[in-house]
């Protein structure tokens, strides 16, 4: 072929190529012209539907994947608690080791159930007063003295009857919210005299509960008993941090936990507030409960030690057990191990 033909001949070909891609839909024609000129392009996404990732080049001039972007996720946090709350107050207490119990005696909190408030009347049955319903007082003792009552017991949830009498008194018992050990194992070892007195005849430290109950308490803290009916739960630990916070005990780390755990159903309760005791508001009668008659004398055992003395001298007015237990003072005095009709602690008391 002549020299000349040859640019006529290539540009017949090219010709001929452009009007195959003109008879191509728009999209691809389009891609075929990028294609032609050497350029790659990208399709727009159709409205409303969420753009794929696109090539972005790297250094290297491979294009990598950019992937759809993803929402980040904020974790909530639960609001924090009010003032005046429980909650808010058990993050005011110290948190410390507990001190060793070392020279605690009940005694080192004064005379059971000590007159405090001077209002003519033991401590015991204000509380007795305070916390039984449909009651009897004794007369002539100015509204002070039950006999007989209801107790719906918070710990159990249990309704117990209450009958003044040596071996019936101890159905009802009052615990100390914050157990005379603990306190003095967690601040009360420093305490004046008198501030411990208080502490143990404090109303707001005090409730009155079914016997058995208390004693499988013992000095237990929030970490070691909690009541058994779960519903008063919230409310026995409230009233365990408004003590400590008014007395400046501290708690211990797992004391804490066990504390937060329990308000942690229950963050907008608040600190229960101390009431002062009030004589009367009950029946007075001149007889006593039928079931307070003096029980029948028990046998007296021919030894002259208590059963659990180990032969060594008892000592008048100290704890002792198993109730019903015999032992005699260094001077010869025959002691029985028994509550009294104002105490219903175990105690070394004249047979």
């Amino acid at each position: 072929m002549p020299s000349c033909s040859r640019p006529v001949a290539l540009a017949l070909v090219v010709a001929f190529v452009v009007s195959l891609t003109a008879c191509q839909p728009g999209g691809e024609a389009a891609d075929a012209g990028g294609a032609a000129s050497g350029v790659r392009t990208t399709q727009s996404a159709p409205s409303g539907t969420a753009p794929r990732g696109t090539a972005t080049p790297t250094a290297s001039g491979t294009p990598t994947a950019t992937g759809r972007p993803t929402a980040s996720v904020t974790p909530t946090r639960a609001p924090a608690p009010g003032a005046g709350t429980a909650a808010a107050a058990l993050g005011l207490l110290t948190v410390k080791g507990r001190a060793p119990k070392t020279g605690y005696t009940r005694e080192r909190f004064g005379p059971a159930w000590k007159d405090m408030d001077h209002n003519g009347c033991d401590t015991r049955n204000d509380v007795l007063r305070r916390d039984l319903t449909s009651f009897q007082l004794k007369s002539g003792t100015q509204g002070c003295l039950v006999l007989s009552g209801a107790l719906h017991d918070p710990y159990t949830g249990r309704t117990i009857a209450f009958a003044r009498g040596v071996s019936t008194s101890s159905a009802v018992q009052i615990d100390h919210v914050v157990a005379l050990s603990d306190a003095w194992q967690k601040g009360a070892s420093a305490w004046t005299t008198t501030k411990r007195e208080q502490f143990a005849n404090d109303s707001l430290n005090l409730v009155a509960v079914d016997g058995p109950t208390n004693g499988a308490k013992g000095d237990g803290d929030a970490a070691t008993w909690l009541p058994p009916a779960k519903s008063f739960r919230c409310s026995y630990v409230a009233r365990q941090v408004a003590v400590k916070r008014a007395y400046g005990l501290w708690v211990t780390a797992a004391e804490r936990n066990a504390m937060s755990s329990v308000l942690a159903s229950c963050r907008g309760l608040r600190l229960p507030a101390r009431t002062a005791f009030r004589l009367g508001g009950g029946r007075e009668v001149t007889a006593p409960a039928a079931t307070a008659s003096k029980p029948a004398a028990t046998p007296k055992p021919a030894t002259s030690t208590p059963a659990t003395s180990g032969g060594s001298v008892v000592h008048p007015g100290a704890y002792c057990s198993p109730r019903g237990a015999y032992g005699r003072t260094s001077a010869g005095t025959l002691m029985q191990c028994k509550p009294s009709d104002t105490d219903t602690r175990n105690r070394w008391r004249r047979a």
